[in-house]
């Protein structure tokens, strides 16, 4: 669900059901040509599909954090808003990174799912594990 489909009214009675922020991230640095952006971008788009499809009605779909002018400044600033994240009420914050190259590890979000090395997407299955496993505590 996109945080743009909840109103105000709605959120009071949602928020216990939608206690898992998704926080797309695509790491521009605002060196990429149009193609290359529109390559991550797409690569982004295909990856939100394998988290928000299966897990509508659980999972908020926050904007995405497109640019950064390296990742020490995009890790801090990760860090603060999923700090923020948190005191709005959603229990875990999952990182959907655009890259496998960036290394958001250390931003504090309870998972971080991207392409793998190869620039290949995960597996769905993959993917539901990974999100399956922060709800059941494991």
């Amino acid at each position: 669900m996109k945080f743009s489909d909840i109103s105000l009214s709605d959120w009071d009675e949602l928020q216990p059901y939608l206690d898992t922020c998704l926080l797309p991230v695509t790491g521009l640095n605002g060196t990429e040509t149009p193609p290359e952006a529109t390559m991550a971008l797409e690569k982004l788009r295909d990856l939100l599909d394998l988290i928000e499809i299966p897990f509508k009605g659980r999972v908020v779909t926050y904007p995405a954090c497109h640019y950064a002018q390296d990742e020490e400044h995009l890790n801090e600033a990760l860090r603060q808003w999923i700090h923020s994240l948190r005191q709005t009420g959603f229990k875990y914050v999952v990182l959907a990174a655009a890259s496998a190259s960036l290394a958001l590890e250390h931003c504090g979000a309870d998972a971080v799912i991207s392409p793998n090395s190869d620039d290949e997407l995960p597996a769905q299955g993959e993917v539901s594990m990974i999100i399956r496993s922060l709800w059941n505590g494991k």
